[in-house]
């Protein structure tokens, strides 16, 4: 008799969708800390993921290449698609940002930068004098770059703007070109800050994240690599990372870190579960509060707190907010605090409109769907 595969039949419609859950296997127990749990017996709804697979594998959600989901601290679901495994070093993008923002915070928890208001400019005196100099510039903190809302006129979404993340990167001196970027002005149709939700005016700036992650080297006094290592990948057991770096050497803290699947998970974790991994604090509780706590309003659909997003998903007739690590192609770490929960979606759809739209849905409409219901 011959033989079809379970995934031929699932494609061909031979087999019904419920059927799926018997393909289902539980993440495999590797020595990387993780716990992992059998979703069926967790009561979660299979079908769900299945039908995600189908959409993958048609073609109608296109370049994703992960989904790993963790609930109360275990994976329950790991799979990869299209040429993604679970030791590939996916090209995360602007993801790195939320990494950059936990080693300011490792920085100063370590009495390395003062706190979150500490003075940008002060850090780079021996970039001076600059092309446009503006005493407003001295008054820079820590938390106006983590916020995107220094008055820096940076705005990677306007290809005008002098501070688009294109401009820096065919120039030689990245710290310089962002420190020499001149101060913004509102035009009248643009809110200011005083007028702005928290009073912040939001722009999205790749040369600002980058301008963090040169501060924190400058502030520890060794490569951000080193220090990540030190502070995040050791007591996480992250074993590979791939981070980028400007034609200077120092490190790119804005975007093109590379980490596995399984890695990013634990980021949103130990993010989630105020600083913790295993129970042993990896970054401070008053640091993962201060990142996961709303500073400016990014977009009507969208606020942003320390290097990280925050949507809003509609679950059983309920608002779910949940954070958000972002980068370009549909890379996302999305965490929900409330419900102990990591989703990591990696996808190559670089550029692409739907990239982002298809990672939230596929969030919003497998993982929320699929969750069991809240116990009481």
């Amino acid at each position: 008799m011959t033989r079809f595969p379970f995934r031929a039949l699932l494609l061909a419609g031979l087999l019904p969708l419920a059927a799926a859950a018997a393909d289902y296997a539980p993440p495999e127990r590797l020595d990387d800390g993780w716990a992992v749990a059998d979703a069926t017996a967790a009561g979660w709804n299979l079908q769900p993921f299945a039908s995600a697979e189908t959409s993958i594998a048609d073609g109608t959600w296109k370049g994703v290449t992960s989904l790993v989901v963790a609930h109360r601290g275990a994976l329950v679901y790991e799979r990869y698609f299209n040429g993604g495994g679970r030791d590939q070093l996916n090209d995360t993008r602007s993801l790195t940002k939320s990494l950059t923002a936990l080693l300011v915070g490792a920085a100063i928890d370590r009495g390395l930068v003062p706190d979150a208001q500490a003075r940008v400019y002060a850090y780079f005196g021996d970039k001076r004098p600059f092309g446009h100099p503006d005493p407003r510039k001295d008054a820079i903190t820590v938390e106006d770059l983590l916020t995107m809302s220094s008055l820096l006129e940076c705005n990677d979404d306007n290809t005008f703007s002098s501070g688009n993340e294109e401009r820096m990167y065919v120039t030689e001196d990245w710290i310089r070109f962002a420190l020499d970027l001149p101060i913004k002005g509102f035009a009248p149709w643009e809110s200011k800050p005083a007028d702005s939700p928290h009073g912040r005016s939001f722009a999205y700036c790749t040369a600002g994240s980058f301008l963090l992650g040169a501060l924190v080297e400058r502030a520890v006094r060794q490569p951000l690599a080193a220090f990540s290592h030190a502070a995040l990948e050791k007591p996480l057991g992250i074993t590979a990372i791939r981070w980028n770096f400007a034609p200077d050497g120092t490190a790119m803290g804005g975007g093109g870190t590379r980490l596995r699947s399984r890695d990013l998970a634990k980021l949103g974790q130990m993010l989630g579960d105020d600083g913790l991994w295993q129970g042993k604090p990896v970054i401070s509780k008053a640091w993962a509060r201060a990142m996961l706590t709303v500073r400016a309003q990014a977009r009507e659909d969208a606020e942003y707190g320390y290097q990280i997003w925050r949507f809003h998903f509609p679950r059983d007739g309920k608002d779910v907010p949940a954070w958000a690590m972002s980068g370009n192609g549909g890379n996302y770490v999305f965490i929900v605090p409330e419900l102990d929960l990591v989703a990591v979606v990696t996808s190559t759809a670089y550029n692409q409109r739907f990239a982002h739209p298809q990672s939230q849905g596929i969030f919003r409409d497998v993982v929320l769907k699929a969750l069991p219901a809240e116990r009481n």
